[in-house]
């Protein structure tokens, strides 16, 4: 999850969405996926599309970028790469577990790939590595990540 400058769009999507509800406009966090533009555009499609339901970010990534934990109830923005609004999801669970502790289910409500635990455990280490070279540190097995279940709650038009 990365965090992006804020495009139009996100505006608008927020604001159909609170108008759609009958609350006023709120400002929600918007962002897109993994730390590259091939990725974050398919995982926004894939989000779009029903498939994937969750995401994992490190809880280091979470601590180093002072970016609060998200809470169940936790509406957000997800964007593409360029920022543009896709849609807005509702966190409806959160567990920290250690790396080798997620399970084949929740691999698969991850979406991607074949959504086997083995293609979630090789493309996940690689981003970790990735993710946590800037700091000098390097993932482990028992590393704790962050398992954020979460349901659209409403699409770009």
């Amino acid at each position: 999850m990365n965090q992006n400058k804020i495009h139009a769009s996100v505006e608008e999507l927020c604001r159909k969405f609170f108008e759609s509800i009958g609350e006023s406009t709120q400002k929600l966090d918007s962002w897109f996926f993994c730390d590259n533009e091939k990725d974050a555009n398919e995982c926004a499609a894939l989000v779009l599309d029903g498939v994937k339901k969750a995401t994992t970010p490190s809880l280091v990534w979470h601590q180093k970028t002072k970016t609060p934990l998200p809470k169940v109830g936790d509406l957000n923005v997800v964007t593409d790469w360029a920022g543009v609004a896709q849609c807005i999801i509702q966190t409806v669970s959160v567990e920290i577990v250690p790396f080798n502790q997620v399970t084949p289910e929740y691999a698969a409500i991850e979406g991607e790939g074949d959504k086997s635990l083995a293609y979630w455990n090789r493309v996940h280490w690689r981003y970790y590595a990735r993710e946590l070279e800037g700091y000098g540190i390097a993932p482990t097995e028992d590393m704790l990540v962050v398992c954020e279940i979460f349901k659209v709650v409403h699409k770009s038009s």
